[in-house]
């Protein structure tokens, strides 16, 4: 039997990091996770503690659709995407997911959606 785990590291100012990993014993699984993950950190710009603009993201058979929201609002979001908004420092933001319902590729959904944010000066230098 092999433990599998799935590992989100953050610094909770845009940084993340995910990795997955397997092993006989769940102590080893999860050192290698956290070793993967910390190889895999990209960064997502934040601002206010939400997002620029909607956004939607795939991956697999899951889907999810992320909202900024107003402050005070809080994290409106599944378990798995709680997690990814938490660690990247995300403090008002809401999330829908449709479709497949594992973790994993919630996560990754999430992910591939979060990376195709665009910042309001490359859109604005893009219509020029």
């Amino acid at each position: 039997m092999a433990f599998s785990v799935l590992a989100i590291i953050g610094n909770k100012k845009g940084k993340i990091g995910i990795a997955k990993s397997k092993s006989k014993e769940i102590s080893i699984a999860f050192q290698k996770a956290i070793f993967k993950a910390k190889k895999k950190i990209i960064y997502i710009e934040i601002i206010n503690g939400t997002l620029y603009h909607e956004i939607i993201g795939k991956y697999g058979a899951s889907s999810i659709f992320i909202s900024p929201a107003k402050k005070g609002t809080g994290i409106i979001a599944g378990k798995s995407s709680k997690a990814i908004f938490d660690v990247l420092g995300i403090k008002n933001i809401i999330s829908k997911s449709y479709g497949s319902t594992n973790p994993y590729n919630v996560v990754k959904a999430t992910l591939n959606g979060l990376v195709n944010i665009n910042n309001p000066k490359y859109i604005f230098n893009k219509k020029k």
